[in-house]
């Protein structure tokens, strides 16, 4: 297998006052005199000793204890020790991408500190992805998938809709996918169907739908705030004539809505995912070329670069943009985003990678970055990426925070990420189902991706 994980001799010596009574397996390692962040709460509990065995944390101490030869310590004396994050808007390649391209975005994840996706584009190999992860025998995050396209050209009629419905489900897949233009009445049968077998779905908001039908149907999730934006318009108002999720409604949009929709959200258990940096970057102003540039774009293949910058450049060279309103777009989701952070059921942490500009693992870092100008703190936004999502896939204690019992599934930074979220580009070791990936094997990881990229 091509990317195996291994283990670096990174041993310390460790003094205590007595030795442990756990029984610990030779994957066991340990964080010595470790801070904690608890995301729940906010805070931060100061020199504690995590260990971590076959996938869990299993023991956290205030006290120091002697541990066998063979358990790995790391020294991790006034650092940083945060749950992983996830990326719930992500994708994976599918064939006939090659393989190593395919294990390259789950490793440029992985070493971002992206512990769990959410794949927002399924297809069959994904599933065998899923269980290879699981398994360990690539370097991933945590796998969730979607379906395949649930979409106007997929699912024409009722009938289709709901067998696709059965066969997903009979597939394996997490969710279904929905993408725009399902019919309304096909879309509720889908519905219907989905709710019967029990399979979730999420995604986009088909204009044939609506913001409000969409919200009362309970989606798990509603993306990008597709929909949103429509959603603040008269009906008059031809919703075909949006633009790029909304766009063309900046103007007219009446604000005094936001509250309803953000209510029916709460009422109906809906979490958002704003994946604002979606359009703070393909749909910025700034010059495909000039952004071709930026030092991540080097862990993408040649050729994709070059079609970013073609499709960048063709959105912002088209007549009905221009870059003042494109302000005003943004501030228009900032608003959005703040009310639903602030009355509503919750926001997820996505960014949809890989697409134009967004590089997987390090789009989620520019995703938080665009939390913080909305207004939001580091704190709220770290549950966006842990705590939430353990709520979202009812799976609280089991993930989403330093505890007893949890995946050990972590992020270690020299400084706290409460204060600052930017150290989080920079982790001194990613720990994935219990398995140590430190900086120097980050770095050689990155080298090789990025050597490759050269000749794609």
């Amino acid at each position: 297998m091509r990317y195996m994980l291994f283990l670096l001799p990174f041993i310390f010596a460790c003094s205590g006052s007595q030795k442990s009574d756990l029984s610990l397996s030779e994957s066991a390692v340990v964080f010595s005199n470790v801070n904690i962040v608890d995301v729940r709460n906010g805070e931060i509990m100061e020199n504690r000793h995590v260990v971590t065995d076959s996938g869990k944390i299993v023991q956290i101490e205030e006290e120091a204890s002697q541990w066998p030869e063979e358990v790995e310590v790391i020294d991790a004396t006034g650092m940083y020790l945060t749950p992983g994050l996830a990326e719930m808007h992500a994708h994976i390649p599918s064939p006939p991408v090659p393989d190593d391209q395919i294990l390259d975005v789950l490793v440029l994840y992985t070493v971002n500190g992206v512990t769990t996706i959410r794949g927002m584009l399924g297809h069959p190999a994904h599933l065998d992805l899923r269980e290879k992860a699981i398994r360990d025998e690539i370097i991933s995050p945590r796998i969730y998938t979607s379906s395949t396209s649930f979409n106007g050209n997929s699912v024409k009629t009722e009938e289709e809709g709901m067998q696709k419905v059965v066969e997903s489900k009979e597939a394996g897949y997490d969710f279904l996918k929905f993408h725009p233009d399902i019919d309304a009445d096909v879309h509720d049968a889908i519905i219907q169907k989905a709710d019967e077998v029990g399979i979730p779905f999420a995604g986009h908001v088909s204009r044939e739908v609506g913001i409000r039908h969409a919200l009362k149907s309970e989606y798990a999730s509603v993306d990008h705030f597709d929909g949103f934006v429509e959603g603040l318009v008269s009906e008059e108002v031809d919703p075909y004539s949006n633009g790029f999720f909304g766009y063309n409604f900046t103007d007219i949009a009446d604000r005094s809505l936001i509250p309803e929709l953000v209510q029916l959200s709460k009422d109906h258990q809906v979490w958002v995912i704003p994946t604002q940096t979606l359009l703070t970057r393909w749909f910025s102003p700034k010059p495909g070329a000039e952004m071709a540039e930026e030092p991540e774009m080097k862990y993408m293949p040649a050729s994709t670069i070059e079609q970013w910058i073609a499709s960048k450049d063709r959105i912002i060279s088209g007549d009905q943009y221009n870059a003042e309103q494109w302000e005003r777009f943004i501030a228009l989701r900032e608003e959005i985003m703040m009310a639903l952070h602030q009355d509503g059921h919750g926001l997820l942490l996505g960014s949809d990678a890989p697409q134009v500009f967004n590089v997987p693992g390090f789009s989620i870092h520019h995703e938080m970055q665009d939390m913080i100008d909305a207004g939001m703190t580091p704190a709220d936004i770290l549950k966006t990426g842990t705590l939430h999502v353990a709520q979202y896939f009812d799976r609280e204690g089991q993930t989403g925070e330093i505890v007893e019992g949890a995946d050990a599934d972590l992020i270690l930074s020299k400084n706290n990420p409460l204060e600052n979220l930017t150290t989080l580009r920079q982790p001194e070791g990613v720990m994935v189902r219990g398995r140590w990936i430190d900086k120097t094997e980050i770095e050689s990881l990155l080298e090789d991706i990025a050597e490759r990229n050269t000749q794609l």
